[in-house]
Parts: structure tokens; sequence; C-alpha cells
């Protein structure tokens, strides 16, 4: 099989002839050709410079191997259609201004600027171009309602999630009304990845784990069920990935994605099992290695995808990936260790 039909078999519960294999943060700073290119250039240069995006995701993928490429973006680029200042500052993460606080404030948010972020579907055509209908398959990117918010309400990174749940209980009209114009435009800015040749859309819910069961039931769940509905509308897989969400897998699966991203928090058997007992369909599964054991010595990791892979074996809809992104201190040759790990069975 080449490794589109693999990945996209695997997307899609049918027989392969081994798990496909990509790495979330697979162009990070662990690489020096990526660190080459940020010594010129800033996170939102090259992702708003289709060649520049085009690029890092190309020389990541091919440098290492792997069954799928996903394109070097990120979650929030949507603030500037949205009119809130960006930056990211040294040791603090990004910093977004003004946040969103009040419901007159999200009122005079416009619902359809997916337009506005066309310079990541110009980079997965140039991707899709470079390696050909037939060659490695693309994978599209961005971030789910909720934690897309939680960013936008709490001004960048947090611990706590003080304000963004202050906004979900105390203003739930004007929580709904975010969540709605959020999952609106970010439905317009996957359509476009899809038609620019995006083979599957991957949407990162890094902070719903935050959230208890039921007000991600509640208050989430709705909004990115309606997202993966019209995401899938375009004919490619979606594959929802959110961390900390082992206590409401089931709620999760509940969003209707036909993959299902899980992290190292959770045992890869026993997500099988939870969800066997659901009267739905069976998603497939990516995941769900821990990046920090890629720092460890190579046999570690390679331990550990062996173990994961015994767990797979005999079942369709596998995807192997880490629970969570790269991590910059990783050796490289560590990396590459696992992924000839995996593809060798």
């Amino acid at each position: 099989m080449t490794s589109r039909q693999r990945f996209l078999a695997a997307c899609r519960c049918q027989p392969v002839d081994r798990p496909p294999i990509w790495l979330l943060r697979q162009a990070g700073r662990y690489m020096a050709e990526y660190r080459a290119v940020r010594a010129h250039h800033t996170l939102l240069e090259i992702c708003r410079t289709p060649a520049l995006a085009a690029e890092v995701t190309i020389t990541a993928a091919e440098r290492l191997g792997v069954d799928a490429a996903i394109i070097f973006a990120d979650l929030l680029l949507p603030a500037a259609p949205l009119e809130l200042k960006l930056e990211f500052t040294t040791g603090e993460g990004p910093r977004l201004a003004p946040p969103l606080r009040t419901p007159e404030q999200i009122a005079r948010l416009p619902e359809l600027w997916g337009g506005a972020l066309d310079f990541v579907s110009e980079a997965i055509a140039r991707v899709r171009r470079h390696f050909g209908p037939d060659g490695l398959p693309v994978i599209g990117f961005a971030g789910a309602p909720f934690t897309l918010a939680s960013y936008l309400i709490e001004g960048g990174s947090s611990r706590n999630f003080l304000e963004t749940k202050r906004l979900l209980h105390d203003q739930p009209a004007a929580w709904d009304e975010l969540m709605r114009k959020l999952t609106s435009g970010l439905a317009g800015f996957l359509e476009q990845q899809a038609a620019a040749g995006a083979d599957a859309l991957h949407l990162f819910d890094s902070w719903a784990g935050a959230l208890s069961p039921s007000d991600y039931r509640r208050a989430v769940l709705p909004h990115t069920r309606r997202l993966v509905e019209m995401a899938g509308a375009t004919g490619v897989p979606v594959i929802y990935f959110s961390t900390g969400t082992a206590g409401f897998l089931e709620a999760v699966a509940d969003t209707g994605a036909p993959v299902l991203g899980l992290d190292w928090r959770l045992d890869l058997g026993a997500a099988w099992e939870r969800l066997e007992r659901r009267p739905s369909p069976l998603p497939a599964l990516q995941g769900n290695l821990d990046p920090a054991l890629l720092l460890a010595h190579p046999e570690a990791a390679r331990a550990a995808a062996r173990a994961l892979l015994e767990q797979a074996r005999g079942r369709r809809g596998f995807i192997f990936n880490l629970g969570h992104g790269i991590l910059p201190e990783t050796p490289v040759e560590n990396v590459r260790a696992l992924i000839e790990c995996v593809q060798a069975g």
C-alpha cells in the first residue's frame, strides 16, 4: 500500500498492511532544519507565508519518513480576522489583546472569517503539488471551538481557565454565541483546506480536559459536533484530538468524528473496550505514546510502541501517533528510531 492508501484506509477503519504513523508537532524546534528557518522568521511569519509553511511541512515529513504530512500552522491564526492582536513572547507563550470577556465584544465578532486565512490553504496546495495526487497525504489543521475560545477569553495560556468558566456559567447566551461564531468561521476555514487538497482535517481541542464532563456535554459538545459534521461534509476524514478527556471519552466520541486522537493518559485497549459499549460505530483511534519517552533511551520508546501495536493487533482503524506534540528537546535520532520500529511492525 502507498502511504496515502494506508492512512486513509486506517481513518476509515478499513484493512491496512500496517498501522500508518505520523507525529504531532512533526515540524518543530527539535529539528535543525526548522531551527534554521526560525533563525530568520518568526512563527507567525512562517505560518502566514505559504512557501515557508510548505517548506517546513515537507522537510519534516521527508526527513522522518512518516506516512502523512500535517500542514504547519497555529491554532491562534484566527485572532487576526477576529481583530485581536496576537504576539508570542519569550517564556510566556501567546498573548492576545483585548481578551474577549463581555457579551458586547462577542456580539461584534464576525461570523464568517475563514477566508482571511487563505494562506493556509495556499500552503496546503503547495504541499499537495509537491507530493502529487497519489503521494504522501496532507492533513489540514485548526483549533477546535472550545480551545480557540479559551485562548481568546483568557488572553493567552491558562492554568485554571477561570475567565473561560466564568463566561460559560455567568453568560450562557454570550458563550453560545461565541461558540456558534467560532464554529461557523472554522467550518469555512476547514472547507477551504479540503478544497486545496487536504486529505484529512485535524481538530485540536488541547484544553477540553479543563472542563467537567457535564460542562463539556452541555456547552461544548453541540458546537464541536456541528463543526465535525460541517467539516466532514467535505468528504475527507476529520480527526478530533483532545487532551485530559479520558474521564469523558464517550462524550468525546459523541462528536461524531470518524477518528479520535488520544493523549497518553488513557490506555489504548481500555479506550476500545469503552467505545465498544456504545451503540454507535467505532471510530478509528489515533495515538498515544507519551512524547516524553522520546527523551529517554530509544529502547524505552520502542518497547512502549510495541506494546501499543500489540494492543492494536487485529483491530481496524489505528493510526500510530504521540499523545501530544514532540518536545523541543527531543533528539531527532530518537524520533527516527520510533518511526522505524512502528514501520517494521
